[in-house]
């Protein structure tokens, strides 16, 4: 029952910044609505995010913990927009304007954003884990050296 609470509570914090972020976003360079769909994506992407380090050993770099982060982000985006924006037409976004982009859904400028803001959920997401949780102190290791 706890593990199930501590998702939950991950999620709902996950959600809430994912929201937040993409309601200042369209606020400042749109002035469009965002959808409640956006709080499931971050949830979902602030939960896949914490499992990296469940699944990899904790001497994992920073860097690459980033990169499967993106990927992990960039394909939970490309399902959530072909549901939403190719499927059900929704139109919540559309990058087909922006370079290196796949069927305006996903796109390369994006990628970068992610991977920085995905430093930021990795960091948060075990802060959370060790001060609510009592989970393992976190520890990064940023070098691009194998050890």
């Amino acid at each position: 029952m706890q593990k199930l609470l501590k998702q939950i509570f991950l999620f709902l914090v996950g959600g809430t910044v994912y929201i937040i972020i993409e309601i200042i976003w369209r606020w400042l360079w749109k002035n469009t609505p965002t959808h409640w769909t956006m709080f499931v994506l971050g949830g979902l992407s602030f939960l896949s995010i914490g499992y990296i380090n469940e699944i990899l050993p904790r001497r994992t770099s920073l860097w690459l913990q980033c990169l499967i982060g993106t990927g992990i982000i960039l394909l939970l985006e490309f399902v959530f927009g072909c549901i939403l924006n190719l499927w059900l037409k929704l139109d919540i976004w559309d990058y087909s304007h922006l370079p290196f982009n796949i069927l305006g859904q996903i796109c390369l400028p994006f990628a970068f954003a992610w991977y920085a803001l995905t430093a930021a959920a990795i960091i948060a997401d075990d802060y959370l884990r060790f001060k609510v949780f009592n989970e393992e102190k976190p520890k990064y290791k940023l070098s691009f050296k194998r050890q």
